[in-house]
C-alpha cells in the first residue's frame, strides 16, 4: 500500500514536499516514481529513483526545481518541489515496483504495478 501526503495550495514560487509512505512490501528493493495528472490531461512522468537512491531521472519540465529522494529505513519516498508554477497544478501519484534491477529507475507508468491514491497540488498565480 502506498499513501501520499503533503499536497496543498501554494502560491507560485512556493515549495511543497510530498511524501509516499509504503507498507506491506520490501521498499528497499523497489524502484519508485512520481507521476502527475492535470484535469483533462494524461498522466505524465515527473521523477523516478532506483533502489538505493543513487540514480534519478526527471521530466524536463521539473528538472532543476524538483528533487526525488527516499529513506529506506522509513519506507518513505519524497518529492521536494521548489519554485512551483501554476502549470504544476495536478494530482500527484507515487508508484513503486520490485520487478526492476537495483540500478534501474523506470520512467513509464506501465513499469509500476503499485500506486497511491494521489494528492492534490494546486499552485495559484
Amino acid at each position: 500500500q502506498l499513501v501520499e501526503s503533503g499536497g496543498g495550495l501554494v502560491r507560485a514560487g512556493g515549495s511543497l514536499r510530498l511524501a509516499c509512505a509504503v507498507s506491506g512490501r520490501t521498499f528497499d528493493s523497489a524502484a519508485m516514481a512520481w507521476f502527475r495528472q492535470a484535469p483533462g490531461q494524461e498522466r505524465e512522468f515527473v521523477a523516478s529513483i532506483n533502489w538505493t537512491g543513487g540514480r534519478t531521472y526527471y521530466a524536463d519540465s521539473v528538472k532543476g526545481r524538483f528533487t526525488i529522494s527516499r529513506d529506506n529505513n522509513k519506507n518513505t519516498g519524497y518529492l521536494q518541489m521548489n519554485t512551483l508554477e501554476p502549470e504544476d497544478t495536478a494530482v500527484y501519484y507515487c508508484a513503486a515496483d520490485q520487478r526492476h534491477r537495483a540500478w534501474q529507475a523506470p520512467r513509464a507508468a506501465a513499469d509500476f504495478g503499485s500506486w497511491g491514491q494521489g494528492t492534490q497540488v494546486t499552485v495559484s498565480s
